[in-house]
């Protein structure tokens, strides 16, 4: 049996809806999964006509899924207003019905009515003009869910990257390279790994400084405090290595000898793991109860209602999502 995935449409002024409709006749993903999305019938039909494709679908209610036919694709609507949403521009609007509609998702799949939540971009400036208390959605989802061991998992071209810090000043990041976070990165990549199917998964982690560090001649980061964690996430059964360099890390990996990377700070990685697969990108929300994940690339407020938009990424997510969901059942 197929596992049940909540499909959100994102920020309504961007290009989630278009992606969400585009992805519902994609075969691939159809083989793997049954969507179930979840926001306005409104909003959907907008993104099918930008799409210009057509689907069999049934408006329902959150408790009305088991209902829907199987060749239907169930369309769970909480009874959200039309309201019009003009492609690419910002609204406090905009980002509540973003929230409101994660919101149902996330409580379908605290149900176990699907297994996993894979969402189109959002705008983060909307979702804080919305109501949103953090500039991230990650906390927002912890704050939901009551998990506090969260952080971003990136994934592209099948290589998956955390970091120790994230978005932070730069002048910042020497403080906060601190063992504690270093091993949540850590242990949080481990399992991330582990929920995405690989057995045994091996973990690089990358130094600060430049060459390594040189043992202390260029920091002293790697021989004091990166290192000796290091150890200690071997000593709790996690195969890490490390610290490497940070500008051959990605070519070893690249290369198949890890399966993730840790990095110190957020363009480290970032830069990397983009130019290995920008349109296949993913951002896993690592930690939580349950898999979620959503493209790596924003709104695309450029391009959003031409019809244009990649479909790569959101494929990507949709594909791991339903494959995160599978293991857990």
């Amino acid at each position: 049996m197929l596992p049940r995935i909540a499909w959100g449409l994102g920020d309504p002024a961007g290009i989630g809806p278009e992606l969400v409709a585009k992805a519902l006749v994609d075969r691939d993903l159809l083989a793997l999964c049954r969507p179930v999305v979840v926001g306005p019938a409104w909003l959907l039909t907008n993104g099918l006509r930008v799409a210009k494709v057509q689907v069999k679908t049934a408006v329902t209610r959150p408790d009305g899924v088991d209902s829907v036919p199987a060749d239907t694709v169930p369309v769970v609507d909480d009874g959200w207003p039309e309201q019009q949403f003009p492609a690419g521009v910002v609204s406090g609007e905009g980002g509540k019905l973003s929230m409101e509609m994660l919101r149902v998702a996330f409580d379908l799949t605290k149900k176990g009515v699907t297994g996993a939540v894979v969402y189109g971009p959002l705008n983060k400036e909307a979702m804080k003009k919305g109501g949103s208390p953090y500039n991230d959605e990650l906390r927002l989802f912890g704050d939901w869910l009551g998990d506090a061991d969260r952080g971003e998992i990136n994934a592209a071209a099948g290589l998956f990257t955390t970091r120790v810090t994230s978005h932070v000043p730069l002048k910042e990041v020497a403080a906060l390279i601190q063992p504690d976070r270093i091993l949540k990165a850590i242990r949080l990549l481990y399992k991330t790994l582990l929920a995405a199917g690989v057995a045994s998964p091996r973990i690089g982690v990358a130094a600060l400084n430049p060459h390594g560090g040189e043992h202390g001649l260029c920091g002293d980061e790697e021989v004091r405090v990166i290192g000796p964690t290091v150890a200690r996430a071997r000593e709790e059964g996690m195969p890490a290595q490390g610290p490497f360099p940070a500008d051959t890390i990605f070519v070893r990996a690249r290369k198949g000898e890890f399966d993730g990377v840790v990095i110190m700070y957020h363009d480290q990685g970032q830069i990397a793991t983009k130019l290995l697969g920008f349109d296949q990108g993913v951002t896993i929300s690592g930690g939580l109860s349950f898999p979620v994940l959503t493209p790596a690339h924003g709104t695309a407020y450029d391009i959003a209602g031409k019809g244009i938009g990649n479909l790569g990424a959101f494929k990507e997510a949709a594909r791991l999502g339903a494959r995160m969901a599978a293991r857990r059942t």
